[in-house]
């Protein structure tokens, strides 16, 4: 397999997941601030994990990386001071710029899972089969 994984790094793909699903969960459940918060914290912590502490601080510090990490900070800082949905807008683009180097990792990672990556490289095919069975 290209990507072996360790206990370490399976947990924080796990605590990234949880701090993916409970930030969606604080959205849904209009902006509840303390979800927002614990998925940030899972999130974090995640990364942390997957990367290391040298290498996460060397993301957030890195000078090409401020544009990124700058509003993901202030997005977080307004979570905690109770102005959630300005936070959670900067937090989401400060992800966005920060881990887009990471797409084209991930998305050869996605390929490899055996449904998903079935599901990702073909969907014009699988929109075909569906648009052929309901006619």
């Amino acid at each position: 397999m290209a990507y072996e994984l360790s206990e370490q790094k399976k947990i924080g793909i796990g605590l990234v997941g949880f701090g993916i699903a409970f930030t969606f969960l604080g959205v849904l459940l209009f902006f509840d601030r303390g979800l927002i918060a614990l998925g940030n914290l899972f999130f974090l912590s995640g990364v942390v994990l997957l990367l290391g502490v040298k290498s996460t601080l060397k993301l957030f510090t890195n000078r090409q990386n401020y544009k990124g990490s700058l509003p993901f900070i202030v997005g977080l800082f307004l979570i905690f001071v109770r102005w959630p949905i300005a936070g959670i807008i900067i937090e989401i683009y400060g992800v966005i710029v920060l881990f887009s180097g990471f797409w084209p990792s991930v998305k050869a990672f996605l390929y490899n899972i055996p449904v998903v990556g079935w599901f990702l490289q073909y969907p014009f095919l699988l929109l075909d089969r569906l648009r052929r069975s309901f006619g």
